[in-house]
């Protein structure tokens, strides 16, 4: 008994000698942190208000990047998937987060960020009417598939991902770019079989009997474990500034931890803030679907998987090499 005791207060002692250290930090990495750029000026993060990159809001609104010494402001992103890159590549943010399916070929195409953790698991799935013969991405074929943010972007990226999973050749089903919100009245108009959508747009039509998943980011075994999102740095701020880079993947895995611990608070706070927005019960509910603990190995995994299925489909270069590609993307600072 004495021996369980004695054990559980130096477990304390540990646990609390572990935590002082780190919020003192490094005296060494401190003194190297004075010298960069970036230090004790205003670091500008974009954010585009979703549900799905809420650690961005919940690192700002928590203090999880004031807890690591950064002064941050909150920066709206808006004018649809290729803001963020376009804000970032340029150098108008200095950090912000969207889909692997929309970053990644434009990094690879030399847009200049890098990519140093995952964000999150799942969001997005293929939906068809509850009642159509479509059983499965075979049966697409010859008929048109709805991809709301346009062709080479995420949506359209994801379906070809999913068809080719299935053996599907993604150039045998038809194209058509169409808004989530008219893509249900679409597909019961018969102008298109299926269409890609986000789970929390399509949860309520999932609820209602409307329409039913085929294929699955959040559901699948196949992909349910991969990283969707991940945390992008301006490639000169990750270049020029390693220490303020590391502080804020830090933080941004901090907020994701605290997410996943306190579930029902986070949702309060983004949608306080209108970074969700919707019933709250159903937020809460897409919210637990997601998972926000996802590893840097499974994220690299994720990349390596999607830069050669992309491959395939001429997205990228297929003569370039897969590990040469994931070195110039990807630097998980944290792992060092």
């Amino acid at each position: 008994m004495k021996r369980k005791l004695l054990s559980a207060v130096l477990c304390c002692l540990i646990a609390a000698t572990t935590q002082a250290a780190w919020a003192a930090g490094d005296p060494a990495e401190d003194e190297a942190w004075k010298k960069e750029p970036a230090y004790g000026k205003e670091i500008i993060v974009g954010y585009n208000g979703g549900l799905c990159l809420g650690t961005f809001g919940i690192a700002q609104m928590k203090g999880f990047y004031e807890a690591e010494g950064l002064k941050t402001k909150i920066v709206r992103m808006a004018g649809g998937s290729s803001a963020q890159t376009d804000a970032i590549g340029t150098g108008k943010v200095d950090v912000a987060g969207d889909h692997i399916a929309t970053m990644l070929v434009p990094t690879i195409n030399g847009v200049r960020m890098k990519f140093t953790t995952g964000i999150h698991t799942g969001c997005k799935s293929l939906y068809v009417l509850k009642d159509s013969p479509i059983k499965s991405t075979k049966d697409l074929e010859g008929k048109y598939i709805a991809i709301p943010d346009g062709i080479g972007n995420s949506d359209h990226n994801i379906a070809m991902r999913f068809l080719n999973k299935d053996n599907v050749d993604p150039m045998k089903v038809k194209w058509k770019v169409v808004e989530a919100g008219a893509s249900v009245l679409a597909m019961q108009n018969g102008e298109i079989s299926a269409a890609l959508l986000g789970d929390q747009f399509a949860k309520q039509f999932l609820d209602n009997g409307t329409l039913r998943i085929i294929r699955s980011l959040t559901f699948d075994e196949d992909f349910k474990k991969e990283a969707c999102c991940i945390h992008a740095v301006s490639l000169d701020f990750y270049n020029q500034n390693p220490i303020t880079v590391k502080k804020l993947t830090r933080a941004h895995e901090k907020a994701s931890e605290w997410m996943m611990n306190n579930r029902e608070e986070a949702v309060k706070i983004l949608q306080a803030n209108n970074w969700a927005s919707g019933d709250y019960d159903l937020v809460l509910e897409i919210f637990n679907t997601y998972d926000f603990s996802i590893s840097d190995e499974l994220t690299e995994q994720t990349l390596r998987d999607t830069i050669n299925d992309y491959k395939k489909f001429g997205l990228i270069d297929k003569n370039k090499d897969t590990e040469t590609l994931i070195k110039q993307v990807w630097d998980p600072v944290l792992a060092d």
